[in-house]
């Protein structure tokens, strides 16, 4: 537009408005002249500035289109390296942190240093980590020798027949609660040995996981009142056979503690579903708000902030399930139940599939 009025004005200026004729010419001729004069210079001009207007037009049309292809590649080439920082970002776990680095190649720009400090970042965390997981192995390996001295000298006391009936009811007291704390920090060490990375993978079927569990379990469900239902299709994936054991076990004892006196019941599935293997334990029990079902996978959490009565368990069962299910690579979900309970399901990578932590 700025152009199309310049060129306007700079035409009007070199064109001249006056004309001279020979001398002595008749006034009317001059007076004709001029007139057409003046109209052979407005269409002239008119004409001129349509052309450049049209060719300005489509001049500004090539280059816009140019200037959206060039724009593209160069912000393209500007924005790889977010690119593989948002890409490394997703694929970080706390399993995934001692070999997922962004590794930026380049200039020494502000973007290699902003790579470079977040990978500094993931080496702190990573360092972090680990010791947090040192911590919690150690410490729990050196109270599980005194747990067990503790039984050994409890159980000898009340195999002694002249022991008296209040020594034997102070003795099962603290059996009970020695029992409580092996089977706490039992369920520590394998938390612990959950979140690091898998050192075994092998070919698993998640359906003869569930069958052990499930004659393992069968037992205490008796005991209880609980009647357990299953239906188990093969499932096959890749992981360690131990841990998915223990996941499966957990679903299913967790099912069965919540409905401890209530004659409820426990449903478990397993089968393949979009190429993976997945396992489904539903269970009856007390309404569970949709808001508490996030929490419930953290550390030492009970429904309703339960911290008084330990008979069902210390709190680690379902976060021990996470931890199991993230070093696999899969994903576990739950939604309360209609009428009471908690449906969680495990989705593992199938057998043909690369398994890692995600």
């Amino acid at each position: 537009m700025v152009m199309y009025v310049l060129v306007g004005q700079a035409i009007n200026a070199g064109w001249g408005s006056n004309v001279f004729l020979p001398f002595g010419a008749p006034s009317d001729l001059v007076d004709q002249f001029q007139t057409w004069y003046a109209q052979q210079q407005q269409e002239v001009i008119a004409v001129a500035k349509a052309e450049l207007l049209k060719r300005s037009l489509m001049a500004l049309f090539g280059v816009g289109i140019l200037a959206l292809i060039l724009g593209y590649v160069v912000a393209d080439r500007a924005l790889r390296p977010i690119k593989k920082m948002t890409g490394t970002a997703r694929k970080l776990s706390e399993t995934s942190l001692a070999h997922e680095r962004i590794d930026l190649k380049g200039p020494d720009d502000e973007l290699k240093e902003l790579a470079d400090t977040f990978d500094a970042m993931l080496t702190r965390l990573n360092t972090a980590f680990d010791a947090q997981r040192r911590f919690v192995d150690n410490a729990s390996h050196e109270l599980r020798t005194p747990l067990a001295i503790n039984r050994t000298v409890l159980e000898v006391a009340l195999s002694d027949p002249e022991a008296s009936d209040d020594l034997k009811v102070l003795g099962r007291t603290l059996l009970g609660t020695t029992a409580r704390h092996e089977r706490l920090i039992e369920g520590l060490l394998l938390l612990a040995r959950s979140e690091r990375e898998l050192s075994v993978r092998k070919p698993v079927d998640v359906q003869e996981v569930a069958k052990t569990a499930v004659e393992q379990l069968a037992p205490f469900a008796d005991e209880e009142g609980v009647a357990v239902e299953y239906d188990l299709h093969p499932a096959a994936t890749t992981g360690d056979p131990v841990l998915i054991e223990r996941c499966v076990s957990n679903l299913v004892e967790n099912g069965i503690k919540h409905n401890i006196g209530t004659s409820g019941k426990v449903w478990i599935r397993t089968g393949m579903v979009d190429g993976g293997a997945v396992v489904q334990v539903a269970n009856t029990g007390q309404h569970v708000p949709a808001y508490e079902v996030e929490s419930l996978f953290e550390p030492f959490r009970r429904l309703n902030a339960d911290r008084v009565q330990s008979a069902k368990g210390a709190g680690l069962g379902l976060s021990i399930v996470r931890a199991i299910v993230r070093a696999h690579g899969g994903r576990v979900t739950a939604v309360p139940r209609d009428g009471g309970g908690l449906v969680v399901t495990v989705r593992l990578s199938g057998a043909g599939a690369t398994s890692g932590a995600s």
